[in-house]
């Protein structure tokens, strides 16, 4: 088990775990989750972290569904926005890049999920592994970690 699933699991949340067979050469982590489990990719979401106000270590995370692009802009609501270090972004979470989820962080960050995950029934989110999914109401995810939820892309 993973932070992630334990939280679920301890929030007593109703959830799926959705497990395939990650391929380290595949370009998207996302993409590849949505082609391994058959799902439409509106309703799979990434996990992004970003820093704030130029400082690398004042993270915020942003949920948004795998074919879409984060907005900087949207995300740091007029303030400065950059894409966090991969390293930092690690250490941070406790997750290995690719397998980020929003849920069970080392440190509760501030957390942005984008509006459109209130359009589906359920949401599938990282895990916490590559190759690992949890599939939950997009409220549930906001409440487990505290999210609202912002228009984030285009």
């Amino acid at each position: 088990m993973t932070p992630a699933i334990n939280l679920a699991k301890k929030k007593k949340v109703t959830h799926n775990i959705h497990q395939y067979e990650h391929d380290p050469r595949a370009a998207s982590f996302g993409l590849e989750a949505v082609e391994a489990l058959g799902q439409d990719p509106a309703r799979v979401f990434k996990t992004l972290l970003f820093c704030v106000n130029g400082e690398p270590k004042n993270l915020a995370v942003a949920v948004i569904p795998v074919d879409q692009k984060l907005n900087l802009k949207q995300a740091a609501k007029a303030k400065k926005a950059d894409m966090a270090d991969p390293d930092i972004a690690q250490k941070t979470t406790g997750y290995v890049v690719g397998g980020i989820s929003p849920l069970g962080q080392k440190k509760a960050l501030p957390t942005f999920i984008h509006e459109s995950a209130l359009t589906q029934d359920m949401i599938c989110v990282s895990a916490g592994k590559r190759g690992l999914e949890i599939e939950l109401a997009a409220n549930d995810l906001a409440a487990l970690t505290r999210g609202q939820f912002v228009p984030l892309c285009g």
